[in-house]
């Protein structure tokens, strides 16, 4: 009920703030403006822009309007009067004709001299608002629905909460979160960099990055391999044809990477030329089909399940240019993918099994698994005529994942209407931190590729049955996982997941051979190290070790080299003194 409160309270913020714009700039042409998480938001086209310096001026507007309105009007408006009332606003004019299309009637909400069109609610009286603490906080570009095809917009931020002490501590995360952005320690440290002649949404990861990823993919396989999992591989294209079978490029097309026909160049392409008797072939956007084909490649028998098969599969996918977001959202990406094949009666323990695996996961890279969030997405009761599958399929997996989340006492949320339209599914969202929450793993049935595909083995009694298919994605991509990783740890990654585990600094060129002996005998233990022994200053490489925040630095000098020993100082604990070297081998193996 609270939150349901802040929400009608931030949409109500969302009017006030259109009508603080529409009067400081009467020519201004105001789109949309919804609440959202944390606050809202009002879409505008200036005729000549604006920039967060004039958002001072436009929140004492709103302030004003609060002091003065009383409260926000309701009434229902004729399609013909509201064509009047919104003339020579396309914005509006686009909206009141889709809305009105399937009969539909306009409502629309009036605050003293402002009125937009609104399905509501709204706040019944002004001294709602007044408790509580706003401030607008930013100006973006935003293209009118969300199309890059349109006229960019100027859409002006704004945070709302219940209280001023509420809207302080967000604020503080906010800080706390800027200094944690993965795009800017993943430049400080190296790890990996976007470069607009490659293209955006395609990283570029960097000697340090790369060995970050290698370390976890290195966990992930044998983590997977324990789990009696059997690895696959599929390649990066595959044939239209593949992907029309699968429904990807009924669905998928304007998101997948359009093919050249063999043989047809580029120039040709742009010119509209054809190729005849040619193939086609795309980027793979998902690994599923390619799994489904190594099934399909011999009969299979109900004794030989379950089918569990792992791939770490690189995948492409054309995202709006305003979308890319550093590692979060991206447009090749490495999907860490399983898909299950099993039989009905196998599926609760595999749920299960995905499920243990998932929190251990999380466990495992420093996340607390009772802090875990999971979404329970199922279909519309009351629109079944647009999923995959039928009643007896939908049930029985909405009904097991229910029961699955409960026993392993899940933190779940069920959400009506929210299934994919092959199949329901629980999205696991992990805690970092900052108590922020990320997408992660996903635990998906899927009804239609089995159906499109003609997916069968021999049951018990001689006779051909269906497979249930399972998708799952542990960290969702490797891409997104790392960006988490990064801002979860601040950079400051564990010792086993660090790039660089040590940094071995001698003080001067005389201690360099010494300083080389102990960085073989730990890169001989599988330790990774970085022995600088080039030309410069003990400062500033015992500095570098700090800025690009190594677990350990070993100082070499003289009286380390008199007494065998090595002298440590640790990232997180300072100063560690003189030990013997076996001493510290030990210390770190711990």
């Amino acid at each position: 009920m609270e939150n349901q409160k802040l929400t009608v309270m931030r949409h109500s913020l969302a009017h006030l703030l259109g009508g603080a714009v529409k009067e400081l700039y009467p020519d201004a042409l105001i789109a949309t403006g919804p609440s959202i998480e944390n606050g809202f938001y009002y879409d505008f086209d200036f005729s000549a822009p604006i920039t967060d310096k004039d958002l001072g001026k436009i929140e004492q507007k709103m302030r004003e309007f609060i002091k003065k309105v009383k409260s926000f009007d309701k009434a229902e408006i004729p399609k013909k009067d509201a064509e009047k009332l919104f003339a020579g606003n396309p914005y509006k004019l686009e909206l009141i004709e889709e809305y009105t299309k399937d009969g539909k009637t306009l409502t629309a909400y009036t605050s003293g001299d402002f009125t937009d069109l609104c399905a509501g609610p709204h706040i019944e009286s002004m001294d709602e608002i007044k408790n509580g603490a706003f401030k607008l906080e930013r100006i973006a570009g935003a293209y009118w629905k969300g199309d890059e095809n349109n006229k960019m917009l100027t859409r002006i931020y704004g945070l709302a909460f219940a209280s001023k002490e509420e809207l302080a501590a967000y604020e503080k995360q906010q800080e706390e979160a800027k200094k944690r952005d993965h795009r800017k320690l993943g430049k400080d440290l190296d790890l990996f960099h976007m470069d607009e002649k490659v293209g955006l949404g395609l990283p570029l990861w960097h000697p340090k990055g790369a060995m970050l990823w290698r370390v976890i993919e290195d966990f992930w396989y044998q983590e997977h391999l324990k789990n009696d999992y059997d690895l696959v591989r599929s390649p990066h294209i595959g044939k239209k044809e593949l992907w029309e079978t699968s429904g990807h490029w009924g669905f998928y097309n304007s998101s997948m990477y359009p093919p050249l026909e063999a043989g047809q160049t580029l120039k040709e392409k742009q010119e509209g030329k054809k190729i005849e008797h040619s193939e086609e072939y795309l980027l793979k956007p998902m690994n599923c089909p390619f799994h489904v084909q190594i099934y399909k490649d011999s009969p299979k028998s109900y004794r030989q399940f379950p089918f569990r098969w792992a791939e770490c599969g690189t995948v492409y996918r054309f995202e709006k240019k305003g979308e890319l977001s550093g590692l979060t959202r991206v447009r090749g990406f490495t999907q860490d993918d399983a898909h299950i094949l099993c039989r009905k009666d196998q599926v609760e323990d595999e749920l299960k099994r995905v499920i243990d695996f998932i929190l251990f996961i999380y466990k495992s890279f420093g996340f607390d698994i009772g802090s875990v969030k999971v979404f329970l997405s199922l279909r519309d009761p009351n629109n079944k005529e647009k999923y995959a599958g039928n009643d007896e399929g939908w049930n029985f997996t909405e009904e097991v994942l229910r029961k699955v989340a409960t026993e392993k006492k899940l933190d779940f949320t069920e959400e009506k209407g929210e299934a994919a339209f092959y199949g329901p599914k629980l999205d696991f969202k992990v805690k970092d931190a900052l108590g922020r929450l990320w997408q992660c793993s996903t635990l998906q049935f899927d009804f239609n590729l089995p159906e499109r595909f003609d997916l069968v083995f021999i049951n018990s009694k001689g006779e051909q049955e269906r497979p249930y298919m399972l998708h799952r994605a542990l960290f969702g991509s490797f891409e997104r996982f790392i960006g988490l990783l990064i801002e979860h740890y601040a950079g400051a990654f564990p010792l086993w997941l660090a790039p660089v585990q040590i940094k071995i600094v001698p003080i001067r060129e005389n201690h360099n051979e010494y300083a080389e002996k102990i960085s073989k005998e730990l890169k001989d233990l599988g330790f990774r190290i970085d022995c600088d022994t080039k030309e410069g200053n003990m400062g500033g490489k015992v500095r570098d070790a700090k800025n690009n925040k190594i677990p350990y630095t070993i100082i070499i000098g003289d009286k380390d080299i008199e007494a065998n020993k090595i002298s440590v100082e640790s990232r997180d604990k300072g100063q560690l003194g003189q030990m013997d070297i076996k001493d510290f081998i030990q210390k770190i193996k711990q």
